[in-house]
Formats: structure tokens, sequence, C-alpha cells
């Protein structure tokens, strides 16, 4: 008897499933502009958090462009990586605020550069030990 001669199973559970089709924002185009974004996100605040982290250990002072820098790449980052859209705006608002409000300050104090270190420290900590989600099968 073929496979092809059996009759249908009754039962939903047993009839195999199909692969259902990739969602509408996860398709080629939109894939590859959230790898970009996260790639151009991280690299923009590892390159400002670079630049604070020397001041910090040398002991010279800089300006705002490694807080804008950083605050940047913040905003980027936080557009591809978070799903959720009040925290993702929420994040870009807040990065974005930040800056705009260092620019009009005109001057990074030690205490600045000290806030960003650790609040970057608790972030990628964060992100070493959350467990990344696995797909329902």
């Amino acid at each position: 008897m073929a496979p092809s001669d059996l009759p249908p199973p009754q039962d939903e559970s047993l009839r195999p499933s199909h692969p259902t089709a990739p969602r509408e924002h996860e398709s080629g185009n939109e894939h590859q502009v959230h790898v970009i974004g996260l790639m151009v996100g991280t690299a923009l605040m590892f390159i400002g958090f670079l630049n604070v982290f020397l001041s910090i250990s040398g002991g010279f002072e800089i300006n705002v462009v490694p807080f804008l820098i950083y605050f940047a790449g913040l905003a980027i980052w936080a557009n591809a990586a978070i799903e959720t859209p009040i925290f993702r705006y929420g994040a870009m608002a807040i990065a974005i605020a930040l800056a705009l409000g260092l620019v009009q300050y005109g001057e990074v104090l030690f205490w600045h550069k000290q806030i960003l270190f650790w609040v970057t420290i608790i972030i990628v900590m964060y992100f070493m030990f959350v467990e990344p989600k696995k797909p329902a099968p």
C-alpha cells in the first residue's frame, strides 16, 4: 500500500504541520536593515564608550562629541534591537534628549563620564546573562 493510498488522519494533531510563511517584519530586506542597525549602533556605542573610558582612566578632558556618538549609536541600536514599540521609541527619545541636553550644557563633567561608564557596564552585563528567546515549535 502506497502512502498516498492511506486515509487522511482524523485527529488534527496527527497532521504534519506546515511551516508558516515568514513574518512581514522579517522579510529579506528588513532583516538586513535590522542587522545593519545592530552593527552600526553597536559600533558607534563602542567608539563613544571607548573615548569616555580612556578619558576616565587617563584623566584627561573630553568634549561632548564622544557622548553624541554614543547616544547616536544607542538610538540606532534601540531602533534595530528592541521589539516593543513603546520601549523602542522610549529608549530612542531618552538617548536623543540626553544628547541634546549635553549639547545645551556644553561641557562634560567627571560624573557624566562615570554615569555613562556604569550604565554601559550594566547594559552589557544584562545582555550577557539574559537568555535569548527561542521560537516556539
